[in-house]
């Protein structure tokens, strides 16, 4: 019995899986076992094509190909040369050793990619750590910029056979390949970001409370909510987030890689910060994760690590904006299926844009407000006090005025977001202060007298809840960030009380 070592993907994570096969004497056939999906049922004819087209003799024997273990669902067409090889392979004597192998076989040999081999050998590398895996050359330098791998590559079956017969390997090994993007070192770790602002908060006339909000939300990654007219900035606002984002880890554009890739969207490596913006009638299970048997990912999951735009906020159906509460609070959230049950991280930062009222002419001094008093209650009251509560920062906006002018540029804004972020890093936190833990707000929020008597009277007099006050000590911190202060002081305090719904 001959082995070579492949993986298969449940839900984000991969599962290794042995390639096993036998060679017995009896009518020639050829069976794969092993709870094998239809795509790798019809790999046998991909595998016969191949072989025959490439002077091949198919084995009259009986073939048997397992896939173990064998009581977890396979599926995916990678493993057509892990099958190839085995059956080319089968009456010499070579030793596939602890080579990972992925690829899809064309009918005259030549080898695919396909959605799923980036995300396997991602989640691999994460889980067992160096490892070798053998690949097609078309895809070499997208899995080669996965760190503490050795990537070998070929084009076709007769490489692929060459390879395992060769001694000398090296000769199909992939150099590792470097971001296509600008990097920082900070507190000698090496994070990654991208200089290009395709869309640049220098459009933006007026609204410089607004724009210094979303200074704070891209600092700490908070949670934020634009209410305003219709025409004053917050979706324009909103999507400049984006391009203003602090730097990456590798392992964070690593994994927006992977999740691109179970997209069907192809990874590009800049460094830019992934941003997703469901519209308002998209369904739940678009937006958490669904599948009648397995899970599936959804909106939530997709935005991990990057922003979550939710326009039309009050237009979400409740159940949804309710169902928003845990990822927000726990930043991760389980999707339960008959089959499978998944755990996904939720560190986004959630942006949301409203009108103030259905027709959206309640705060306009020009446009009169066609809403009565019950339509507009009925408006606000969509948005639950507990929902409320796990947003950061609320920004009431002015209307435009002629006479405004620009007076930042993303370039600006983002140099200030940058030392904010050494900052963060350099006090050891391993997350930024949006999303800090309760037991890192009382290690890296501490105030003094003066400012713990603020927070009480605020506490008093806006009825703040535990959560709130966690939510002010949080953007207060960012904000003391921002102004390179070692301490939290009372201003600090009153400016993130600003931003907080009243």
């Amino acid at each position: 019995m001959k082995i070579i070592k492949s993986a298969t993907l449940e839900s984000l994570d991969a599962i290794c899986v042995d390639v096993e096969a036998t060679f017995t004497k009896g009518l020639p056939s050829f069976s794969i076992v092993g709870l094998a999906s239809s795509a790798i049922q019809e790999s046998k004819d991909r595998v016969k094509s191949a072989l025959l087209t490439n002077d091949f003799k198919f084995p009259p024997k009986k073939i048997t190909i397992n896939l173990s273990p064998s009581d977890i669902n396979k599926n995916g067409t990678h493993f057509d040369l892990s099958i190839a090889l085995l059956v080319a392979l089968y009456d010499t004597k070579v030793k596939f050793d602890d080579f990972y192998v992925f690829a899809e076989l064309a009918l005259d040999g030549t080898l695919k990619d396909n959605s799923s081999i980036f995300p396997l050998i991602l989640s691999l590398a994460k889980k067992i750590g160096k490892l070798s895996v053998l690949v097609p050359k078309s895809i070499e330098d997208k899995i080669a910029m996965i760190p503490n791998i050795d990537v070998y590559s070929v084009k076709n079956l007769n490489e692929a056979i060459m390879f395992f017969n060769s001694k000398e390997k090296d000769k199909y090994k992939v150099a590792q390949y470097k971001m296509p993007c600008d990097t920082i070192l900070v507190d000698g770790k090496q994070f990654y970001y991208n200089k290009k602002y395709e869309l640049d908060f220098k459009d933006v006339k007026g609204q410089k409370v607004a724009k210094r909000a979303a200074l704070i939300a891209a600092s700490g990654n908070h949670n934020i909510i634009f209410e305003g007219s219709p025409g004053c900035g917050k979706s324009m606002i909103i999507k400049r987030l984006q391009y203003i984002m602090p730097p990456q880890t590798v392992e964070q554009i690593l994994e927006k890689a992977k999740l691109d890739s179970l997209n069907l969207i192809e990874p590009n490596f800049d460094g830019r910060t992934v941003f997703r913006s469901p519209h308002h009638t998209s369904t739940r299970a678009s937006i958490f994760g669904g599948g009648t048997i397995n899970s599936k990912i959804g909106e939530i999951a997709l935005s991990n690590n990057g922003i979550l735009f939710f326009d039309e906020l009050p237009h979400f159906p409740k159940a949804i904006l309710e169902s928003m509460r845990e990822p927000l609070e726990d930043n991760k959230i389980l999707i339960s299926r008959v089959n499978s049950k998944t755990n996904y991280e939720t560190k986004f930062l959630f942006a949301c844009a409203m009108n103030p009222c259905p027709c959206g002419n309640l705060l306009s001094s020009t446009k009169e407000c066609r809403c009565n008093d019950l339509e507009i209650t009925r408006y606000k009251a969509k948005l639950s006090d507990p929902f409320c509560d796990r947003i950061d920062l609320f920004v009431t906006m002015n209307e435009v005025n002629y006479e405004d002018k620009a007076d930042i540029s993303s370039k600006e804004m983002y140099k200030m977001v940058l030392n904010a972020f050494r900052v963060q890093i350099k006090r050891g936190q391993s997350d930024l202060n949006g999303k800090l833990k309760d037991e890192d707000i009382s290690k890296y929020c501490l105030l003094d007298s003066t400012c713990e008597n603020i927070l009480n009277l605020a506490t008093t007099n806006y009825s703040l809840s535990f959560r709130s006050i966690n939510k002010v000590l949080k953007v207060a911190r960012t904000i003391a960030d921002l102004e390179a202060s070692e301490n939290i002081k009372k201003e600090h305090i009153f400016e993130a009380l600003s931003f907080r719904k009243r």
